[in-house]
């Protein structure tokens, strides 16, 4: 009486393995057809790689391209103060070129570099991450008119 019932269970958990099985290898070919960008689809505006499109083609023909980042709110900077970021700066509590006093900051923890006209972020490895238009940096992105960066308690804005 006790044999068919053990057969059952031992059958019902195959099964309930195999279906197990089966979702974690759809999930994982799912992810990797989407590639690395997460939820970034490859609409309009973006390019394969799931980046939007960083240079506005009006930009292009102008020549006022003076790239700066303003204090919104940070320990020890006035608000509304401006950095030039032609050259690219080094954000950070350390020696850099933008000096945080924010306990959350360390001390190299991002940088801003210049790639053609674009201006690109990256984290440099940091414990508590660069935050760019409110979602964590997970590799080096380019920068819009407007976006706002967020490390620790200072918050800047970006502007062209």
């Amino acid at each position: 009486m006790l044999q068919p019932v053990s057969v059952g269970l031992k059958f019902g958990f195959l099964i309930v393995l195999y279906l197990f099985l089966l979702w974690v290898a759809t999930s994982s070919l799912f992810d990797l057809r989407r590639g690395f960008g997460g939820s970034r689809g490859a609409g309009p505006g973006t390019d394969a790689t799931g980046i939007h499109a960083t240079v506005d083609p009006l930009q292009v023909l102008s020549e006022d391209f003076e790239p700066r980042l303003v204090v919104d709110q940070a320990p020890g900077h006035e608000p509304g103060v401006a950095y030039d970021l032609s050259e690219g700066v080094t954000l950070g509590r350390g020696n850099v070129e933008i000096q945080l006093q924010d306990p959350f900051a360390s001390s190299r923890h991002a940088r801003i570099s210049r790639q053609g006209r674009t201006l690109v972020i990256e984290d440099l490895g940091s414990t508590n991450g660069t935050y760019l238009n409110g979602e964590l940096l997970n590799g080096p992105a380019p920068l819009r008119d407007g976006d706002t960066i967020r490390i620790g308690d200072s918050e800047f804005s970006y502007y062209q």
